[in-house]
């Protein structure tokens, strides 16, 4: 089991990471990891990630209040978005937050990462959604992501950048990187005169690859709201995927509703 010591010097490393890919500028982003259901470790605001040492790096609780800081450095101002991924998600240990050029350049945009283009984005990364603008530093971006979390291990922040979360902060940085790389693939091959799909069919037998691999995490192949629906999957659906949700409570049926929520917490409670 790594130390606390450790953990600090792997939060570094990661920010040196997304430093040096320019996935931030100045001091943006922030990163945090779990260490236990009251103890979590984050980077500070107003500092660089590419140029931190461990002894920048915060704790804090639940409720983001400060367990020990040094002299100069408090908790970054989106630790409440961090802190609504850690409640709403047992499984999640570590969250990044950055703001990589092409995945941005979508969520600017308003383009969610639904097309489905290649093999290992599929069955790793699944859809990237879009989370509606709020106020950095309010609770009117954890309430965005929220309505996301449940379904998907990235989300895009609408004007904003990137969030990824997972049970390792490794892997967490991992998902970053690849959402990023699917976004610059996709915008390359839209200038190219646009991308070509898989079928649906192809999506499906990715998504089956995935579920025997047992993979951690929360993906479309196991719980896309569409795909319970019994409708085309999240990758498939033209990028409607970020309003999905709540078109589907607007048309009233609320049987189909209950259904979903049913299959949904049946997946939820394996």
């Amino acid at each position: 089991m790594k130390s606390e010591y450790e953990i600090k010097k792997e939060i570094c490393d990661i920010g040196r990471r997304i430093y040096d890919r320019g996935m931030v500028a100045a001091n943006d982003g922030n990163i945090s990891v779990k260490l236990s259901d009251n103890e979590f470790l984050c980077t500070p605001t107003g500092v660089s990630k590419g140029f931190m040492t461990p002894d920048f790096i915060c704790k804090v609780d639940a409720t983001g209040k400060v367990i020990q800081a040094n002299a100069g450095f408090k908790p970054s101002s989106e630790i409440k978005m961090h802190m609504r991924v850690y409640k709403e998600r047992p499984d999640v240990n570590a969250v990044v937050h950055a703001h990589p050029m092409y995945a941005t350049s979508f969520a600017i945009a308003g383009i969610p990462l639904t097309q489905p283009i290649m093999p290992e984005a599929v069955i790793a990364l699944g859809c990237v959604p879009i989370a509606k603008y709020g106020r950095p530093s309010t609770e009117e971006i954890p309430d965005a992501v929220s309505e996301y979390v449940q379904y998907f291990d990235a989300v895009l922040l609408e004007n904003h950048g990137a969030l990824t979360y997972s049970n390792t902060l490794l892997n967490a940085y991992y998902k970053m990187e690849s959402t990023e790389f699917y976004a610059q693939l996709l915008y390359q091959s839209k200038m190219l005169g646009g991308p070509k799909e898989f079928t649906p069919q192809q999506v499906e037998d990715l998504y089956e690859i995935r579920r025997k691999f047992g993979m951690p995490g929360r993906h479309p192949a196991n719980l896309c709201p569409n795909t319970l629906a019994g409708k085309p999957s999240c990758h498939n659906c033209g990028g409607h995927c970020s309003g999905s949700h709540k078109s589907e409570a607007a048309g009233g049926d609320d049987a189909l509703i209950a259904e979903i929520t049913r299959k949904v917490m049946e997946q939820l409670n394996k």
